[in-house]
């Protein structure tokens, strides 16, 4: 990886999600612009603030797809990633910092 590049390997539920009114919405339904979550997989000698195994947040419109070896990778820079996700020791939950 080069420069402020983080390959990440995405998440994917395209499972049926449930709105907190309990309204179920399928999978296949489109609705507003969503973030997805990605597990950081290598990055670039000027990453400073994700490391490798972090849990990220990013906008899968602005991506650049990858495929390694069979296995589908997104690549992003560094400033295209919204949040990490922390793991707590406390109560095994997950937090986030920016």
């Amino acid at each position: 990886m080069l420069h402020d590049r983080v390959l990440v390997d995405p998440e994917t539920d395209r499972s049926e999600r449930q709105s907190s009114a309990g309204l179920v919405i399928p999978a296949t339904a489109t609705g507003p612009k969503r973030l997805a979550w990605a597990t950081v997989v290598a990055k670039g000698e000027h990453v400073r603030q994700v490391a490798v195994g972090d849990r990220v947040l990013y906008d899968p419109e602005d991506r650049a797809e990858v495929d390694l070896g069979g296995t589908d990778y997104v690549l992003l820079r560094e400033r295209d990633v919204h949040a990490v996700a922390e793991r707590s020791d406390d109560a095994g939950t997950t937090g986030l910092y920016l």
